[in-house]
């Protein structure tokens, strides 16, 4: 098949990668504008972009496709468009460019977890399980019909990005199979159980402020969800705005010789605080260890290093 793909990402380059080494043509790819980065305003290229360049790929890119870009896809007569990870709503006359239509590598096992960021969701929600599902999109968010799935369990302790990469890899492969099956007309197409689909939101810094009313778990799942981006913080320094950011959390239990004090400790005060325990917060059921964190200029560290050398005292307050 001639596919036009369309994808920005780390998880979309995993995918193109896929299509592109199959007996399948990828005839051009479609992905965001580049993007400015640092202070030097460097011209930062998509993954996908670097990709089709790096593989003499035609690389196509608009702000919006579905105004801007009909007549240069239909061009090269592609019979699908495939997406992943694209980030762009298609109008009606996308869906209709191909003979195909356009066939989606979605993130979660649909209707659950509708939306542009359900592995992050999925990782902070505390599920056991997600999967990837191939689906024939329509103009609704998610809605359209689904083609096929397969599960994946999350490993324990596993953040969105490393979840993310899996995810990519199970992704690419169920696409080849289903593309199998779409041009030797062996599939079916079902359509969305409304009664059971979710959506979730794109992510924003704001949610990224640990919050220690929540579980020592919940606080643990965040940490792991927001990580790669935004990833969660605590305020060190209100007053110079300064944040910890943490990389991964657990929960933390005492052992005979490290009692914790008989003080009432209230939630986000720091009770332990040295290069034998790591940094550990009061949280609503217990204790939880930021473990893994960041401190202004300074480089991501496990706490146990970070408090070798710094000093956080014990009875700070994080609110």
């Amino acid at each position: 098949m001639k596919i036009a793909f369309l994808g920005t990402p780390e998880f979309s380059k995993i995918v193109l990668d896929s299509l592109h080494n199959s007996k399948h043509q990828v005839v051009c790819v479609v992905t965001n504008l580049d993007k400015e980065s640092g202070r030097g305003h460097k011209i930062v290229y998509s993954p996908v972009k670097q990709y089709a360049l790096d593989n003499n790929i035609p690389v196509l890119q608009y702000k919006s496709i579905s105004k801007e870009g009909f007549d240069d896809i239909k061009a090269y007569n592609p019979d699908v468009l495939i997406t992943a990870s694209f980030g762009q709503i298609l109008r009606q006359n996308i869906l209709e460019l191909a003979p195909y239509g356009v066939v989606n590598v979605h993130t979660s096992l649909l209707p659950e977890y509708r939306g542009s960021c359900p592995i992050n969701w999925v990782v902070i929600n505390g599920e056991k399980t997600t999967g990837v599902t191939i689906m024939q999109t329509n103009a609704g968010l998610d809605t359209g019909d689904i083609i096929s799935q397969t599960t994946l369990d999350i490993l324990p302790d596993e953040t969105a990005g490393e979840l993310t990469l899996r995810l990519a890899n199970l992704g690419a492969d169920l696409l080849l199979k289903t593309l199998e099956d779409i041009e030797n007309n062996n599939y079916t197409r079902t359509p969305q159980d409304e009664a059971k689909s979710s959506y979730y939101p794109m992510l924003n810094k704001e949610m990224a402020k640990i919050d220690f009313n929540k579980t020592a778990k919940e606080i643990q799942n965040l940490c792991n969800g927001l990580n790669p981006w935004p990833i969660c913080y605590v305020v060190l320094d209100s007053t110079t705005n300064q944040n910890l950011k943490v990389y991964k959390a657990k929960p933390f239990e005492a052992k005979a010789d490290l009692p914790i004090t008989l003080k009432v400790h209230q939630n986000g005060e720091v009770v332990f605080s040295s290069n034998k325990t790591g940094l550990v917060v009061k949280c609503s059921d217990g204790y939880v260890l930021l473990d893994i964190i960041q401190a202004p200029n300074s480089k991501q560290m496990s706490s146990k290093v970070y408090l070798n050398g710094k000093s956080i005292p014990v009875g700070t307050i994080f609110n």
